[in-house]
């Protein structure tokens, strides 16, 4: 790649020539203590021009004019330490071949080696800790009052700021904060439960104390701003820090678990305000990403319902492991084109296709698959609202598995070599029309596979409900706080899982990558929580107190609505995987041509607008499903 010559480029050379010319005049007043005799400048004189133009071409060819200074890198520090030996060897071998060093000190070299590397390190050094303590707009004349200062050891300008947790997130976050000069704020420490790291320190930042001390230290060093970097804590111990800083007058916020970084990477831009989901105290997912890079890595991958919230997080975490091209199929506009227009800017190394269409339009899914060939396919897109699909029971056979029927088909047709289907705890017993129309796909994507008519591998994943999706009830919780309560829980009793949006879809992607066709992979979703107590924790965490500040009112159960929901039925067993999140569950199929006929049944009480008959197919379909009284 050539290099653009610019004015900021030509004084960066000319500098280095400075440094060069000084660095070998130096070597010669040190090999002669300072009195080096006549014919040793005139050697000097002689070489000097030859020494400069063979270092700078060194200097060219290690990318030593490619970088900016102000981000130099330990990168950059060895490729100066190569290009300046290359350099040095290269001069010797270039004045043994001259003159066989006949009237020149052979020892000059190595001391020019020597301080040409300690200048031209310093000067790169220099300018990046003078970025890093002014601003981008740095200029020479600050520099006399910030070293007066930083010797001077006076208060930096900004709030202070302490940071809990002084492993790698901590670590990093304080590195952040170090090397951004845009940045008010500076770290004036760290707290940690480890007590061997108490007194050492990070940065040149010390680890005052231990977690529980926070309010001595928030005090003693009137702290402004407190950062939560211990991604990895239980609930109850986030539970308990979140409560501290809670207690303290002063601002808090928290880094997020990594699985919710789409490029891996702790940055200032990840923190945020701390929310529900930091309590769940989820344990980070762990994937085999060589697996899972080796069937999505230079393939064409479709998502459907792809602007939804599984849809959106499943496009992220797949164009971490870049595919050649991904195909967004969704037929909701906005949400469509916000992704794509997210995806495109965080991953041009990815083809990112957005096709607004429906999946209950086959002819319309034909030519997708047709024009695109996707080689992975991941069915997200469904109709998920219980009660609105109570009363629009058609709703959801046409959407929920008629859809689910031409797209299979389609991927069947077209050869696709892997299809998931993402599914829902409540196609398990479904009490609903929306659990129930899940299990009906559920079973077609079995069936399809079992019918062994292409070389598709047909798997589902079952999950239940995920913090921060578009029907979750946190977000109505919250709205109700906001307006003075009360919040509405329809049983004191309900129970419920959860898991995280990001954790979900990691998972989905390592379940697709482990299946061989037909299973039904339930994933980890842990213990169960109460509604009530979530409600009452998010009373709490927005500063009230339940049944005193806010109300809450119970509803009673809706219908549809079951008290708690199951991962698997009695009939169904567990196999574990070599995921200690993902099991396979051993379901039978039952018979396919009765399943064809009374598909049938079904798309045609659908079509006639005939709840009682929709309801009637389904019970023939799936004899597990009972609806509740609500």
């Amino acid at each position: 790649m050539r290099i653009k010559f610019t004015r900021n480029l030509l004084v960066v050379v000319l500098l280095d020539a400075v440094l060069l010319w000084i660095s070998f005049y130096l070597a010669h007043l040190i090999r002669f203590d300072f009195d080096p005799p006549i014919w040793a400048m005139g050697k000097f004189k002689e070489l000097v021009f030859f020494v400069l133009a063979g270092k700078l071409v060194c200097f060219y060819f290690f990318d030593l004019y490619k970088g900016m200074w102000r981000y130099t890198s330990i990168n950059d520090l060895m490729n100066i330490i190569k290009a300046s030996t290359i350099a040095s060897l290269v001069l010797v071998v270039f004045v043994l071949y001259k003159n066989r060093f006949e009237m020149v000190s052979r020892s000059v070299f190595i001391i020019d080696w020597c301080l040409t590397i300690m200048l031209v390190i310093g000067l790169r050094v220099f300018i990046r800790l003078c970025f890093e303590n002014f601003t981008e707009t740095f200029r020479v004349q600050d520099l006399v009052g910030k070293l007066v200062s930083i010797f001077a050891k006076k208060t930096q300008k900004g709030r202070q700021m302490l940071i809990i947790g002084a492993g790698d997130c901590g670590e990093k976050i304080c590195r952040q904060f170090r090397e951004n000069p845009s940045v008010q704020s500076h770290v004036v420490g760290f707290l940690d439960d480890d007590t061997a790291k108490i007194g050492r320190k990070i940065h040149g930042v010390p680890v005052l104390n231990t977690i529980d001390a926070l309010e001595a230290v928030v005090i003693s060093m009137s702290i402004e701003h407190i950062i939560i970097a211990i991604p990895s804590a239980t609930s109850e111990r986030m539970r308990h820090i979140v409560d501290l800083c809670k207690s303290m007058d002063v601002e808090f916020k928290i880094i997020p678990d990594m699985g919710e970084l789409i490029d891996g990477r702790i940055t200032i831009n990840a923190i945020r305000n701390v929310e529900y989901r930091d309590l769940l105290g989820r344990e980070p997912v762990r994937l085999d990403k060589k697996e899972i890079g080796g069937y999505l890595g230079k393939k064409c991958v479709l998502v459907t319902g792809a602007g939804g919230s599984i849809g959106t997080g499943l496009c992220r975490q797949i164009c971490r492991f870049s595919p050649k091209k991904i195909v967004l199929l969704e037929r909701a506009e906005s949400p469509l084109y916000e992704i794509a227009l997210e995806l495109k800017k965080n991953f041009v190394q990815v083809d990112v296709v957005p096709v607004l269409a429906d999946i209950q339009d086959k002819a319309e899914l034909v030519n997708i698959f047709r024009r695109y060939g996707p080689e992975i396919v991941f069915h997200a897109a469904a109709y998920k609202h219980v009660p609105m699909l109570e009363d629009h029971p058609w709703k959801a056979v046409e959407n929920n598995i008629c859809g689910t029927q031409n797209l299979v088909a389609a991927a069947r047709d077209y050869g696709s070599d892997r299809f998931v289907f993402v599914s829902t705890d409540k196609a398990v017993n479904p009490a609903n029309i929306m659990g129930a129309s899940k299990r009906v796909a559920e079973l077609l994507v079995q069936k399809t596979d079992a019918a062994a008519r292409s070389s598709t591998r047909f798997m589902t994943v079952r999950f239940g409900n995920v913090i921060g999706s578009v029907g979750s009830v946190i977000p109505l919780f919250k709205k109700q706080i906001q307006e003075g309560g009360p919040v509405t829980v329809t049983h004191p009793d309900m129970l419920r899982y959860f898991m995280l949006i990001p954790e979900a879809c990691q998972l989905i992607l390592q379940a697709g990558a482990m299946g061989k066709g037909g299973e039904i992979f339930i994933l980890e979703m842990g213990e169960a929580v109460k509604i009530d107590a979530m409600a009452r924790d998010l009373i709490r965490f927005s500063g009230f107190e339940p049944d005193k500040d806010i109300k809450i009112a119970y509803t009673g159960l809706r219908p549809g609505e079951k008290l708690y929901e199951e991962l698997m039925t009695d009939q169904e067993g567990v196999v574990p995987t070599s995921h200690k999140k993902i099991m396979v569950l051993n379901s039978h199929t039952g018979d396919v041509s009765l399943l064809t006929t009374r598909l049938e049944a079904l798309k045609k009480a659908a079509k006639n607008r005939d709840p009682h008959g929709v309801r009637q197919v389904l019970y023939q379909i799936v004899p597990e499903y009972h609806e509740t009284a609500g």
